[in-house]
């Protein structure tokens, strides 16, 4: 019986676990530093143990890793190199859903020498995004054709009967992430020129696209896009782009966060006894009105605009009294986001996953659009799909590399038909399956 140590206990670890822990062949050891947590997912199971640890704890966690068959990491990703380099030393294989940071690519040689597999960005976003984009550029290539254009575009969002405040999105994640992620920048290639976006437009370059299901949704850069050119293997490409997916109005009202100064992440202290409403009086100055007033002048739109009403509806207009006596603005803006944007019992989210590709065959005169898309729904009452699409495909992987049929080595992301190829086949029968569609374009 293998063992695997896995690595936090969080929103979407559930799945994970209910899953390797109906194969017989796995032992699981659920670490977390709130062992409450951690006794929750194993639920008494058998083959199943919580054990409390702090991962800064190098010497305890190197005890966990040495006593396990396989690592999977599922804590914040600042400590993922922390882990990688553990199991290395310990000739651990190790697998987690977060991107790729160049200290971890640092390790793709040691890994290799080892014989070991550091598999990253086996999630949904990245991951099932990387495996369904995969299987249809390889299937073009295979045909002899190539790709000239790509947008994907991913979002967790509430469904749409779920979809009850002025924001359009409930938390099925770590706020502070959501929040983190609004001070990224964008790089992408449009008609082979490159695009970059600063992170205080981020919001600001948006459009909108349509999703058969769903409705129109709004589109803005995902990170930077550029480097998915080489991994993917489109060295023709001519159009490169990853997006976030959204309901229309967030990203207006993300743009006036940014103008406004609610994303800096530098600690303020002194903030015992202060109201929202003070709080957010401090990012405009003296006052010349009401506190709407001011701020609608500071942010250039009208008192009754939508926006407006956001932040009003938020509370950050409000007399409620800011949660922490010190923190950054970023970190209190979560706080409210949290509180006022929770699923209640019994709603659904929702995952949108959409691909589009321009194809084109060297014997044919017309180009081919071929449109990939995945709508997965959260299950009333039980896991999220945000759960289930991030750890599935880590659950997944971890008991094939098990079993020997994953038998890469190196640090990789699963791009090769060997991973992406056995993990979409298994996600299917899990019920999360792409409808894929192709039409001709007009020569």
């Amino acid at each position: 019986m293998k063992t695997i140590l896995v690595l936090g206990a969080g929103l979407v670890t559930r799945p994970l676990v209910c899953y390797l822990l109906d194969n017989p062949d796995f032992r699981l050891v659920v670490a977390s530093r709130t062992v409450s947590k951690a006794e929750k997912l194993i639920d008494g199971h058998p083959r199943g143990e919580a054990k409390t640890l702090l991962v800064q704890d190098k010497a305890s966690l190197q005890d966990l890793i040495s006593e396990s068959d396989l690592v999977i990491s599922l804590v914040p990703y600042a400590y993922h190199v922390d882990v990688a380099k553990l199991c290395l030393e310990l000739g651990k294989p190790m697998v987690t859903t977060s991107y790729v940071s160049d200290a971890m690519r640092a390790l793709d040689g040691d890994a290799q020498e080892k014989g070991l597999l550091i598999l990253n960005e086996i999630g949904v976003d990245p991951g099932i995004d990387h495996m369904s984009a995969m299987k249809i550029i390889h299937g073009v290539q295979n045909r002899g054709g190539k790709i000239i254009s790509f947008r994907s575009y991913c979002g967790g969002l509430p469904a749409p009967e779920a979809n009850t405040n002025p924001f359009g999105y409930k938390f099925s994640w770590s706020p502070r992430g959501v929040v983190l992620a609004g001070k990224n920048t964008g790089r992408y290639l449009e008609d082979g020129k490159e695009v970059f976006v600063p992170s205080k437009d981020l919001f600001a370059h948006t459009w909108t696209i349509g999703i058969e299901g769903v409705g129109m949704l709004t589109a803005y850069p995902n990170r930077n896009s550029i480097p998915y050119i080489e991994l993917y293997g489109l060295g023709d490409i001519k159009t490169m782009y990853r997006g976030t997916l959204r309901y229309p109005g967030w990203c207006e009202t993300w743009k006036k966060f940014a103008d406004l100064g609610l994303l800096d992440d530098e600690e303020r202290t002194g903030l015992a006894g202060q109201t929202f409403a003070q709080f957010t009086q401090t990012f405009i100055g003296t006052p010349t009105g009401s506190l709407k007033s001011d701020l609608s002048k500071q942010l250039d739109i009208p008192e009754g605009s939508d926006i407006m009403d956001r932040f009003e509806w938020l509370g950050l207009l409000s007399d409620d009294p800011l949660p922490v006596e010190s923190g950054s603005p970023l970190d209190i803006l979560a706080a409210k986001l949290l509180e006022k944007m929770p699923y209640e019992k019994g709603e659904r989210d929702m995952i949108v996953l959409h691909h589009e590709f321009i194809a084109e065959y060297p014997e044919l005169p017309a180009k081919e659009m071929i449109t990939s898309s995945l709508v997965d729904f959260g299950i009333p009452n039980g896991d999220s799909a945000m759960a289930r699409t991030v750890s599935l495909p880590a659950a997944i992987a971890a008991k094939m590399i098990l079993h020997g049929e994953i038998t890469a080595t190196g640090v990789h992301i699963p791009v090769l038909p060997d991973i992406y190829e056995p993990v979409l086949k298994e996600l299917e029968r899990l019920g999360i399956r792409f409808k894929e569609k192709t039409r001709k374009l007009a020569s």
